[in-house]
């Protein structure tokens, strides 16, 4: 074998995490020519399973529900009364949070298990590091924003209370309705996307790292560099802990801008 081989051999070994840790086996690699090509990974897997275990959870938890409520039936109402009060009611008051109040329950329970799957081993990443479903549920979610907004206020009322700020003098109109309109109109779903992914996103690289040099470094041949894995898987489960963390939070984030965004449509005066 040629250096030059032997080198190429070292680099194919030993290679650090990159896009290509984000690709993940297609489950139906022996129908490649079939409709079932490139339709069912990993991340599909924890897309579904999010689902069903939401569906079956609360239909385990309310197959019998009683004026006191048993372990399971407490467990789902907390869930659902945690962002009913604290997010929906406390943003938009009792009549408009509780009809608001079953979306945004949803969309942090369905966020917060996707996110889960992060740290789940097999799994390891969350559905949410690919750009295409926080994408989406900020897309669904500024949809409900503007509909609620024209539903109520009318188009152009609804556009004028959003794109000119009160107060200010006439003649800086012509600024301020541009940088209005790209920020209540435009940005809004991008940077409500751009939060969650980009955590999701830096959370599994950051896992990759530590997790995946401990094994290069425990392969390495010295014993020095091979004491050093430990280090390396030491600090792998330490930002395990750390995306927890951030699991939750962002959950919970992309939930309270959602509902402060819905608070601000319907509100007469921004």
């Amino acid at each position: 074998m040629t250096d030059s081989a032997n080198v190429l051999a070292a680099e194919e070994s030993h290679f650090p995490p990159g896009i290509h840790s984000f690709d993940f086996r297609d489950w139906f690699t022996g129908l490649s020519e079939t409709a079932l090509a490139h339709m069912f990974t990993t991340i599909t897997l924890g897309v579904w399973l999010t689902i069903a275990i939401l569906i079956v959870f609360f239909l385990w938890a309310y197959r019998k529900p009683q004026i006191v409520p048993t372990k399971k039936q407490w467990l789902a109402e907390s869930a659902y009364g945690f962002i009913r009060n604290t997010v929906s009611i406390d943003l938009m008051g009792k009549k408009d949070g509780v009809r608001f109040a079953p979306y945004l329950a949803t969309l942090f329970l369905f966020i917060l298990v996707m996110n889960f799957w992060a740290i789940v081993p097999g799994i390891q990443i969350s559905p949410m590091a690919h750009i295409a479903f926080p994408a989406t549920l900020a897309i669904l979610s500024w949809a409900i924003y503007m509909w609620v907004g024209v539903k109520k206020h009318g188009f152009i009322k609804f556009m004028q209370l959003t794109c000119v700020p009160p107060g200010a003098p006439w003649f800086i109109y012509p600024l301020l309705i541009p940088i209005e309109f790209l920020q209540n109109i435009i940005l809004r779903p991008v940077t409500l996307a751009l939060r969650l992914f980009a955590n999701m996103f830096a959370g599994h690289l950051i896992l990759l790292v530590f997790i995946l040099g401990g094994f290069e470094l425990l392969n390495s041949g010295n014993v020095f560099i091979q004491g050093m894995s430990v280090l390396s898987f030491a600090m792998g489960i330490a930002m395990t802990g750390f995306e927890l963390i951030v699991i939750l939070l962002q959950a919970y984030v992309f939930t309270l801008l959602t509902g402060m965004y819905i608070q601000g449509s319907l509100a007469d005066e921004h």
